[in-house]
């Protein structure tokens, strides 16, 4: 077996390696030996059969069979005798005139990871912004919880509703010339008067009106309309009352507790106190994170493998192209989208960049995820499947080195920044909530999603990407009222309530109010990209999620 090396740029390497045929016919012979006690030949006592009849009998498969262990292990020496570390999976091409009997001649081309300068990690300083979990707080998010929980109770006859009121409406939108327009027709669509989920004047007119009332409403839709033919466009909707409803009281009391199969008052109260303090700590965590990954990326600058940038960048832009088919107008978000595909492709750049970065302090330092902490991974992913799959799954597992990698590597990531947070000076300063979130939005650059690398296995951390943050939109998540706690009743599992009669379909009609159109989806909620599980190597195929 000999090898050449034909390319040896920046991280670019490439090598010709050749195996004799009679290294690969060493093979052959070694795989007849392993077969021929299984081999059945009539006439032949079972493990008797000749070799030479075997080779006769399965020859080509047994040939193809040792070539391709042969190109195994002639790569993974290559690897071991340059010491390379590969970034990506190397690319092997076999010569076209290669044929049975001859030797094989192999290009093996790849990219290898940098030597990645020693991280300087002794003059890290950070400040901790934290939001105290006040009683204040956290009754605010009880209000909140409680008003979730709402009921609506049928108006008396002759009843006329006003702001707070559930109307239930058919309605058939037309523009200026009388023209009914496409999407804005739809029944039993519920308004919540007051809630400012519909377009500008829309609910204020619906003041006033009776169960069995025909009305004619006159609006504007606002220039920043997600429809390009209705935007700033006059239009008149013709409604008919199916019902209006009242809000039922909402106490605030054990009742309220014991309903979500709570113990009382006070239970309720300390799980959404706990969650505030859990959702708080999270946010001064996503501050510190991003402050720590923007020293090291202003600290360290070297090359990275551009495979694994151009992986990266597909990642983002494939999730990018899945959250555009659910804008308003996908057609908008994906012009917005190919604007920036710059932005995105530097993002791309630097995480591969971090995410190497830390793995190479992680390393350097002793970090590792040991195997109770994998353990405990596997089967909280096992979860998400049927009992029937999740044994398959934990095979699946054990089995793909790329995938359990996969598993890992957030939690690697995770015990590094902790790691680093220990390391570094920190300072600390009390704040408020909106102070805290105006902080986190103020970061004008990359958000904080990195790429980390496993040296062992040569595999990418699979992590969806965090793109540019919108402000606006981005306090308006964090900001959202509390989750229902984790409590035994079905209840609690609930997703906050929308008003009783809305029709989740008919929301989405012409009447209702919508945002802007994004300049990108993933802006809307970087969060959200971070913390999306990653995807499994295309390999083999994961047990179906039930």
């Amino acid at each position: 077996m000999q090898t050449v090396e034909t390319l040896n740029e920046g991280l670019k390497r490439a090598y010709t390696l050749t195996i004799t045929a009679k290294e690969i016919d060493a093979k052959v012979d070694a795989e007849v030996k392993k077969v021929a006690p299984q081999v059945r030949m009539p006439g032949f006592r079972p493990g008797k059969v000749p070799a030479n009849l075997i080779r006769k009998m399965h020859g080509e498969s047994l040939a193809q069979d040792a070539l391709n262990s042969a190109i195994q292990e002639g790569i993974q020496k290559l690897i071991a005798d340059n010491r390379l570390r590969p970034a990506m999976q190397p690319s092997v091409a076999l010569e076209d005139e290669y044929a049975a009997g001859k030797d094989a001649s192999l290009t093996i081309e790849m990219e290898v990871l940098p030597d990645v300068p020693t991280p300087s990690i002794d003059d890290l300083k950070l400040e901790r912004l934290t939001v105290p979990a006040d009683d204040a707080a956290v009754q605010a998010q009880l209000q909140k919880f409680a008003e979730q929980q709402k009921t609506w109770n049928d108006a008396k006859d002759g009843y006329k509703a006003k702001s707070g009121d559930l109307v239930t409406v058919d309605f058939v939108g037309k523009t200026a010339d009388g023209v009914a327009f496409e999407g804005g027709t739809g029944t039993d669509m519920g308004v919540e008067i007051g809630s400012g989920r519909l377009i500008p004047g829309f609910e204020d007119q619906v003041i006033g009106v009776k169960t069995g009332d025909e009305k004619t409403i006159n609006v504007t839709f606002p220039d920043d309309y997600p429809a390009e033919n209705l935007k700033g466009q006059p239009a008149t909707f013709d409604l008919t009352v199916k019902s209006v409803k009242t809000a039922g009281e909402t106490k605030i009391d054990d009742a309220l507790a014991t309903s979500l199969g709570l113990k009382d008052l006070e239970q309720l109260t300390g799980l959404l106190k706990g969650q505030v303090e859990q959702e708080l700590n999270g946010l001064t965590r996503t501050y510190m994170k991003r402050k720590l990954l923007d020293q090291l990326a202003a600290g360290h600058d070297f090359p990275v493998p551009p495979s694994m940038v151009e992986a990266e960048f597909n990642q983002i832009w494939e999730q990018l192209k899945h959250e555009a088919t659910h804008e308003p107008d996908p057609a908008a978000a994906l012009a917005e989208m190919e604007k920036e595909r710059d932005d995105y492709h530097a993002i791309a750049e630097r995480r591969v960049r971090l995410g190497l970065l830390l793995s190479e302090i992680g390393q350097a330092n002793g970090v590792e995820v040991s195997q109770q902490e994998m353990n405990r991974l596997i089967a909280q992913a096992a979860q998400q499947y049927g009992p029937e799959d999740q044994k398959r799954f934990i095979q699946y597992i054990q089995q793909e080195p790329m995938a359990a990698a996969q598993l890992r590597a957030p939690l690697y990531e995770d015990k590094v920044v902790d790691f680093l947070f220990d390391k570094a000076a920190i300072s600390d300063r009390d704040v408020t909530r909106a102070e805290l979130e105006a902080a986190i939005e103020s970061d004008d650059g990359f958000a904080t999603g990195t790429h980390t690398h496993d040296h062992d296995n040569h595999k990418p951390k699979a992590k969806k990407a965090a793109a540019k943050k919108d402000a606006g939109e981005a306090k308006a998540d964090t900001a959202e009222p509390a989750k229902k706690p984790a409590a035994k009743a079905k209840k609690a599992d609930k997703p906050a309530a929308e008003p009783a009669a809305t029709d989740d379909k008919l929301v989405e009609a012409e009447p209702v109010k919508k945002a802007a159109t994004k300049k990108a989806p993933a802006k809307a909620d970087a969060a959200k990209l971070d913390d999306a599980p990653a995807k499994k190597p295309a390999a083999k195929k994961a047990p179906a999620k039930k």
